[in-house]
């Protein structure tokens, strides 16, 4: 199929007529000096898991030049608390298939997401996006297959209330306006993100919705499309810079919290997964999820534990991850069932045409094959993710249910196709174990689980000991006993965190 770049809304694709995976610096030197782009921004993300920046006036060509060659040279101890400040300096080289028209500067710029190198020209092995580069390598090397992911970046928007048309307190999913008052800068954000190179599936209005004193609090949610395991956690980043420029724009304030008050739905960032080979789904067979799905389920329920490291990354998380929500406690996997860790999400493998022609009478259908939809859900993460390291962890957790002996039986072991919180299921419930519940349980699974993800060298020691040394330092093993339903105490952390990720 001829590639349309007149549909494409990022407007370096559509001036260049190529994809940005084919994006040179000659490509980059043209478009800026055809296009009258004064500023070069270098972005890259810090341990606190948001979007750094660094900008550059163009003075000429050569510097130009020189900037796209060269990158520039910045201090890691500041952006990461592993790298010692006695030898910080390190390299920031950008990745032209990243670069982007800035939607929001004034000044007319580009924008490029960076990776780091050592004073040697390496790849800094503790950067979290050459940790997932690696990952990715490994996994490839060991399957044969490519590791396809998408987020669902979950958030809330809080706004001054609007007493006209409130939406029914926690009945806010796909609302519309002018129930729904945060769809103008969602849509905004959608038009935003995917001019940057974001791949979107769609964007709604979710089930939180609620009012405190003279606030309104309504959640959003936008999903994106199945890419390679680099490029989803490039555009998860972007996508959360949009949304918190956007918000602040408008006078609005913005959180990916995972749990911003009690007793309503929090905000999770739900990874849905594909394992792909020469353009087609490796998952699912004749219409069925098949051995290659089922390795793969084995080691996200296997290493689920120690996963919660990277996804859920600060206390308040483990005040979502509770029974008889959306959220997962237990590790099972199961069905359309949103209460499991993994979920197989509905799929179209079979009816499709029917449906289409009962909806359209009139119109000839012509069948097709709809098994690049199928993914394969991992539910327990949250908006404090580290989305580099969470992504990688999955694609560890992958190449892990491969190598497993037993991986197909302990998958089928673990396979739930009842509600497990009723009464009558109590004995499944009781033979299934259980996801940390704090940051300092999370560590010490992480711990135990280690050396899977250090093997073959994909997760540096250091790493793995700077993530254990950050989760315990918050002191929460006996948190949610001490905090109880004590709002003003839940509260006094959901401002400490409001920010996370």
């Amino acid at each position: 199929m001829v590639e349309n770049y007149e549909l494409n809304p990022h407007p370096i694709v559509r001036y260049l007529k190529k994809s940005p995976r084919e994006f040179t610096k000659d490509d980059i030197i043209r478009y800026v000096v055809e296009n009258h782009v004064e500023m070069i921004n270098f972005r890259y993300p810090g341990a606190d898991g948001r979007l750094k920046t660094l900008n550059f006036i163009i003075n000429d060509l050569e510097y130009l030049e020189t900037i796209l060659t060269c990158g520039e040279r910045v201090d890691g101890s500041s952006l990461f608390p592993y790298i010692e400040a006695g030898a910080s300096d390190l390299y920031v080289i950008p990745r032209y298939r990243t670069a982007f028209l800035n939607p929001f500067s004034e000044i007319p710029a580009v924008d490029m997401l960076c990776s780091f190198y050592t004073k040697d020209g390496k790849p800094l092995d503790m950067s979290p996006e050459y940790v997932m580069r690696r990952a990715h390598e490994e996994l490839k090397r060991v399957t044969g297959m490519e590791y396809e992911v998408m987020g669902e970046l979950e958030y809330y928007v809080i706004s001054k209330l609007d007493d006209l048309f409130l939406a029914s307190d926690q009945r806010g999913y796909h609302e519309s306006t002018p129930f729904n008052k945060g769809a103008e800068l969602r849509a905004k954000a959608m038009q935003y993100i995917a001019s940057t190179g974001g791949k979107i599936k769609y964007g709604h209005s979710e089930v939180g919705n609620f009012t405190a004193g003279d606030l309104m609090y309504e959640q959003n949610e936008i999903e994106f499309l199945p890419v390679p395991m680099e490029e989803a956690a490039d555009q998860l980043m972007v996508a959360k810079w949009i949304l918190r420029t956007l918000a602040h724009q408008a006078g609005v304030d913005l959180t990916f919290a995972p749990k911003i008050t009690v007793g309503k739905a929090g905000s999770g960032l739900h990874i849905h997964t594909r394992l792909v080979k020469d353009g087609k789904n490796m998952m699912v067979t004749d219409g069925k999820l098949n051995e290659n799905a089922l390795k793969a389920i084995a080691g996200y329920l296997d290493l689920a534990p120690s996963l919660t490291a990277f996804g859920n990354t600060n206390p308040t998380s483990y005040f979502r991850l509770v029974p008889h929500q959306e959220a997962p406690t237990n590790i099972c996997w199961g069905d359309r069932n949103r209460s499991v860790l993994v979920r197989v999400p509905l799929g179209w493998t079979t009816g499709a045409a029917d449906m289409l022609r009962d909806a359209n009478p009139l119109v000839e259908v012509v069948e097709r094959d709809y098994s690049m939809k199928q993914t394969v859900e991992f539910r327990c993460p949250d908006g404090s993710a580290d989305v580099y390291l969470l992504i990688a962890g999955l694609a560890v957790a992958v190449r892990h249910g491969f190598e497993m002996e037993d991986s197909l039986q302990y998958a089928q072991d673990r396979y739930v196709d009842v509600n497990i919180f009723d009464d009558a299921n109590r004995q499944v419930l009781e033979r299934l174990s259980q996801l940390p519940v704090s940051c300092a349980d999370s560590a010490d699974c992480l711990e135990q689980h280690r050396m899977e993800f250090e093997r073959y060298g994909v997760f540096p020691a250091r790493l793995i000991d700077g993530t254990l040394a950050m989760l315990r330092g918050y002191n929460d093993k006996m948190l949610r006993q001490e905090v109880g339903n004590d709002s003003e105490k839940i509260m006094a952390l959901v401002k400490k965190y409001f920010y996370c990720g």
